[in-house]
């Protein structure tokens, strides 16, 4: 299966083949992810034995200027429910997913759309795309992801690479680099215009001492601190409550790129309804922390707009590391529905999961003071408007490897 001069591909880039599936037609296919000048291609591969592969005439799908397609991945999601599919599946009950990790922005795009398996083409539906007008996994630092099925829980699940946020330097004094993030249940969402993903039930059983939220109202300009929690390594299951939306802040249109609104509008610059979350891996007095929180804004139509946001800017007193700040917009109607926040924390990492998860974010930081013992759990409420909190926050155990 390796790439010849004569189909014009150079052999590096030419890589990271996804699970292979059968066809109705009994023959197997694999996909290869590729480019060519920019565009982005996903090279299908056929095999009546497992053993030879014959390139196809044409590939799987393609994308202009989107440059080489790492680990791709391919699979097929119910439209019925949260139960994953067999990588063969398909029918009228089935939409597909089509994953590309860029290598130009180490940004991961997935779309969602209909497999033609008589004519082997992926059509992404209608505003599906593989840029940042279109749908990630995770909008922190998570790459190079693989889903797989689970047959014995009939579950699609989703393993993603952490990059480190350290100095080259400092990578080299630890010794390792890189981890794979908390494994995901994921599945289509009721809309069909999105995945949903949540941390697999087995992390539950890591819980240990529960501890309720600290305060039934954050009022606007407080922080409480969740105490009798291993802050370093915890896992939060929040909910915000908003009942006054008077104070929401109107959305300029010209603020379409949630990152850079995120990074303008971090966790210390005070709004009407946010910043409000949690402020995770934090010291005592403040110094180190990284937050995690929403921004409602008003958009037009009277609608809402939630903004995700993970700000790393204060996450570690080491001016080396990666501070960058991260952000998403939710697609939820805040007016209608409460506003989740469940944060799995780590030591270095915080993967948070928003709106039942519907937008996640991963963030990887290296605290000088927040560690181990030192680290802090905190809610809090910058907003001028009064926001209603419940939930709890466990201690997690370490998971035993087998």
């Amino acid at each position: 299966m390796a790439p010849t001069q004569a189909n014009q591909i150079n052999a590096s880039s030419f890589r990271d083949p996804t699970t292979a599936w059968l066809g109705p037609d009994m023959i197997w296919r694999v996909i290869v992810g590729s480019k060519r000048n920019q565009r982005g291609f996903a090279i299908l591969y056929r095999s009546k034995d497992f053993l030879n592969w014959v390139k196809a005439k044409h590939p799987l799908h393609s994308a202009k200027k989107t440059g080489m397609w790492e680990c791709p991945d391919f699979y097929p999601v119910s439209i019925k429910g949260q139960n994953g599919l067999h990588t063969s599946e398909n029918g009228p009950d089935v939409k597909h997913v089509l994953k590309a990790s860029l290598d130009n922005t180490k940004r991961e795009y997935y779309t969602i759309g209909t497999y033609n398996i008589h004519k082997d083409i992926y059509i992404p539906d209608k505003g599906s795309v593989e840029s940042d007008a279109g749908l990630r996994y995770d909008y922190g630092k998570f790459y190079a992801s693989k889903t797989f099925f689970d047959s014995s829980k009939n579950r699609r699940i989703l393993w993603g690479w952490i990059n480190e946020s350290s100095s080259l330097e400092d990578d080299t004094k630890k010794g390792w680099s890189g981890i794979q993030a908390f494994p995901r249940k994921i599945w289509l969402d009721k809309s069909g215009k999105q995945l949903v993903q949540w941390p697999v039930a087995e992390i539950e059983k890591l819980r240990e001492k529960e501890v309720k939220l600290p305060s039934s109202v954050l009022n606007g300009g407080s922080v409480h601190e969740v105490l009798g929690v291993t802050a370093a390594q915890a896992d939060v299951d929040a909910t915000f409550e908003i009942s006054d939306f008077k104070k929401a802040e109107v959305l300029d249109p010209s603020w379409t790129d949630p990152q850079l609104l995120c990074s303008q509008k971090g966790a210390s610059v005070k709004g009407g309804l946010g910043p409000f979350g949690l402020l995770v891996l934090a010291s005592k007095g403040l110094k180190e922390y990284t937050a995690v929180f929403y921004r409602i804004f008003k958009g037009h139509n009277n609608k809402y707009v939630v903004l995700l946001c993970s700000d790393q800017s204060r996450s570690s007193l080491n001016q080396d590391n990666d501070k960058t700040t991260y952000g998403a917009f939710l697609k939820v109607d805040p007016l209608h529905e409460k506003l989740s926040l469940r944060s799995l924390i780590d030591h270095s990492i915080v993967e948070s999961f928003a709106g039942q998860g519907k937008a996640c974010i991963t963030a990887r930081v290296y605290p000088t003071l927040a560690i181990d013992v030192d680290a802090h759990l905190y809610a809090f409420n910058y907003g001028t408007e009064d926001v209603k909190i419940t939930g709890s926050a466990w201690s997690l155990k370490t998971a035993k490897i087998n």
